[in-house]
């Protein structure tokens, strides 16, 4: 019985009381070492709990460290995008110092308004975009019928008075209720900021159509204006973090570049997809830009 209970000991040591040591201890090296990414053992050929409880931790690890580098990412962008209206500010402000004529002077002062007004609305973008995450942690999610906040949206935005002539139209010959899974306001917020950049490049009288198409398990909405359209060396490069490719007449300023980005995380934390592109129109066999569209994909909420 003593021989018998001893091997049982030094057998259990070995299968679980030693591979638990190794991986309390790289977990341990997760809270004391952050400058290189920890190892964790790879026990997943063992088909128990221990093997479980490895992959847990090694998927834990691999989410924290992606997670700690997009944060040093997003660090360094507001940096260097915060760098520019601070340079110009500070260059406009010591050259008013030297300047007598009071037309350069209230150049000069507008200048800096600008620029202020500038890192105002940089700032206001950025605390938006570092609480996305936990908003999107916290918000209630539920049954949304996309196609009755889409109508509700179209209907808001033809009261509004700077539509300079613009028509917008709502495009959806479903009568049932199309239903995603989803956080109503992040979703309302991804569909004001395609509408507002679809209204924002859109010529005097033009005509933005929003459609709702679905599949057997997919809903598709296409929201498509009549303007220049996007450079087809930067369609990819529309969803980075202050991208911005705005209108010659619009004020320099009124757009931090981050609402696409915003749109893009959104989208995908629903599960869904955004897909940016151009709309084609053939005219006696040459093929011209017509506009941009933005695709919108997401999963349909199957109720009994």
């Amino acid at each position: 019985a003593f021989l018998i209970t001893a091997l049982l000991s030094i057998y259990l040591a070995r299968s679980i009381a030693l591979p638990i040591r190794r991986l309390a201890a790289s977990a341990g090296l997760v809270t004391r070492d952050l400058v290189q990414a920890p190892k964790i053992p790879d026990l997943s050929k063992r088909h128990d709990e221990i093997g479980d409880l490895s992959v847990a931790l090694r998927q834990m690890t691999e989410t924290l460290w992606d997670r700690i580098e997009a944060v040093e990412r997003f660090a360094a962008d507001v940096a260097h995008e915060l760098k520019n209206p601070l340079a110009s500010a500070r260059s406009s402000a010591d050259t008013l110092q030297r300047v007598d004529d009071e037309h350069t002077r209230n150049k000069l002062v507008q200048l800096l308004n600008n620029d202020i007004h500038r890192m105002d609305r940089l700032i206001t973008d950025i605390s938006a975009a570092s609480r996305l995450d936990a908003e999107l942690a916290r918000g209630i999610v539920e049954p949304i019928d996309v196609q009755k906040m889409l109508a509700t949206m179209v209907e808001f935005y033809g009261t509004r008075t700077n539509l300079r002539e613009i028509q917008i139209k709502f495009i959806s010959e479903f009568k049932k209720p199309t239903l995603v899974q989803g956080i109503e306001d992040q979703l309302a917020q991804v569909f004001r900021n395609l509408l507002d950049n679809a209204i924002s490049f859109s010529p005097p009288f033009g005509t933005v159509n929003v459609c709702l198409n679905t599949s057997s398990n997919i809903a598709e909405v296409f929201v498509e204006d009549e303007g220049p359209g996007l450079p087809e060396n930067s369609i990819e490069s529309v969803f980075e973090r202050f991208y911005s490719e705005r209108p010659p007449e619009e004020k320099f300023g009124n757009h931090s570049g981050l609402g696409l980005s915003i749109a893009k995380q959104i989208v995908e934390a629903h599960g869904g997809e955004i897909l940016a592109s151009n709309r084609t129109l053939d005219e006696n066999g040459d093929i011209n830009i017509s506009g941009a569209r933005f695709t919108l994909r997401f999963p349909i909420l199957n109720r009994k």
